[in-house]
């Protein structure tokens, strides 16, 4: 929940600065919904953002009806948005949104033609009892077994919940091994797990990210304070693999 009408506009015309016309990995911007307007106007005002996705930090589970509140994901579509993240640590613990509950905004995003981030994790007092793998396959397997064949078009985001706005990072071989786990789960669910993008979103940043986008089954970052500093977040970019 950051961001105003001034602040976006001069992040993403720093962030437009910083990119010229080379090849890129694949970039998003998930903002608060409120402002998809604008950054869709952004992009029209600066070209250079055109190799940035526009996303939502959150989808509604139904389609639509009395739901005060809720944004759907046709809604969103109409927006311009090409991703949704969900179940994102801070809607588990704040929302109390459950996996039955994350699965089912998964689907409906699918259903309108967007890709969802799904975020799986773990909390300190989970990886210190050592369950780590037990949480994160069971949090993914709910999204599996409610969206069947089109696990495929999702993007699965690992993040540790103990990693994320404390400073404190998984070690590369930490982050590694739970990126392996859950590609397993995915490989052994579509025959299509090849597509599927895994990041990691617990504290990213500048100083860190070419070594953590270097471990072989980390495809990408979901990036939280550190894209917020326009230099920081284009270093990052300039890690990713094209």
């Amino acid at each position: 929940m950051n961001g105003s009408l001034a602040a976006n506009e001069e992040l993403l015309a720093a962030l437009a600065a910083g990119l010229d016309q080379g090849t890129y990995c694949e970039m998003a911007v998930c903002i608060p919904a409120i402002y998809l307007a604008q950054v869709q106007s952004l992009k029209s005002k600066y070209p250079a953002l055109s190799v940035v996705e526009v996303g939502a930090q959150d989808v509604s589970a139904h389609a639509s009806g009395a739901y005060t509140g809720e944004i759907s994901a046709a809604m969103l579509k109409e927006l311009g948005c090409r991703y949704a993240i969900v179940g994102h640590s801070e809607r588990r613990q704040y929302h109390a949104e459950t996996d039955a509950l994350v699965a089912e905004k998964a689907r409906a995003a699918l259903a309108a033609g967007i890709t969802p981030i799904v975020c799986v994790g773990e909390t300190l007092a989970e990886r210190e009892a050592g369950r780590t793998e037990e949480i994160v396959k069971r949090q993914l397997a709910a999204v599996i077994h409610a969206n069947g064949h089109c696990i495929s078009e999702v993007v699965v985001a690992y993040e540790p919940v103990w990693a994320i706005g404390t400073g404190k990072t998984a070690s590369p071989e930490e982050a590694q091994a739970v990126h392996a786990v859950l590609r397993a789960q995915l490989k052994a669910a579509t025959d299509q797990s090849a597509r599927i993008k895994i990041l990691y979103g617990g504290s990213m940043n500048a100083a860190n990210a070419a070594t953590l986008l270097a471990q072989q089954d980390i495809d990408g970052g979901l990036i939280g304070g550190a894209s917020l500093k326009a230099p920081d977040f284009l270093k990052i970019i300039a890690s990713s693999p094209v």
